[in-house]
């Protein structure tokens, strides 16, 4: 017998459409059945190809709605985020949310709420969804002991650098155009400063040593000071193992030393 998901969606902009979109023409052989019931969105004046009925502006309308058994965070808004993420939870309601800045900042509370309710907080998409390193975690490295984890988290200041270094493009230029490509944001702070890599740091902290880290207690350099001289410096930089050509990389680390996690 199939599971039938009831689902209130909170956000529909490209990821709420696609997830519509998924939902209503691939239910078959997934071996449970979905059904939006209801999506939140803010701007009442935006016209959206879906019947209206499908909207509300009132997320309580989600919220105590007994019948709905998901809800699916997909805004931007941090601090709304978490009253939904929290509510719905208190509420019974199984949540699944990609907002790695309200995660990194309300993780251990809202675990601890998951625990009381008996209910499930899924982040999957919130960080690195596309390796996909939280499922590798809880599926292969449960039971190991882990070292360190480490990786470029931040594609957006990836492009950059790479652009910078293989192109000698200027700064100004690969990050303008990050931007038109829509890989940086027109506030582009959160990854060039990196933020983003920081939240995702937290969250993996949690996952892999199940230990909560505060954001604001994370040594976080980002790539915004960065100037030519300084690729180029590691471009033409030889160390004392004769190992040359280095390049600049935004790399997130965290590491077991001892039995300390740092």
């Amino acid at each position: 017998m199939k599971k039938t998901l009831k689902i209130g969606l909170f956000g529909f902009g490209c990821v709420g459409k696609g997830l519509y979109d998924i939902l209503q023409n691939n239910t078959e052989n997934t071996g449970f059945e979905a059904q939006i019931l209801k999506i939140c969105v803010k701007d009442k004046s935006k016209k959206r190809k879906i019947d209206s009925s499908f909207f509300t502006f009132d997320k309580n309308e989600i919220l105590d709605n007994s019948e709905i058994n998901l809800v699916i965070e997909l805004i931007s808004d941090a601090d709304e985020a978490y009253q939904i993420v929290k509510k719905a939870l208190l509420s019974g309601k199984n949540v699944v949310t990609a907002n790695k800045k309200m995660l990194a900042l309300h993780l251990e509370e809202l675990v601890k709420i998951q625990k009381e309710t008996g209910t499930s907080l899924l982040y999957e998409a919130a960080t690195c969804g596309s390796i996909p390193i939280v499922r590798t975690l809880a599926e292969y490295y449960d039971n190991e002991l882990l070292y360190s984890v480490s990786g470029i988290f931040n594609g957006s200041s990836n492009y950059i650098l790479s652009k910078i270094a293989n192109e000698n493009l200027t700064y100004n230029v690969a990050l303008k155009q990050a931007q038109e490509l829509g890989f940086a944001e027109a506030d582009p702070a959160l990854d060039v400063a990196g933020f983003d890599a920081n939240y995702k740091l937290c969250l993996l902290a949690a996952q892999a040593y199940g230990i909560f880290v505060n954001p604001d207690e994370v040594l976080r350099i980002g790539i915004n000071n960065l100037k030519k001289e300084d690729i180029d410096f590691a471009a033409t930089y030889t160390n004392t193992k004769g190992q040359k050509d280095f390049k600049v990389k935004l790399v997130a680390n965290i590491s077991r030393i001892g039995k300390t996690v740092g």
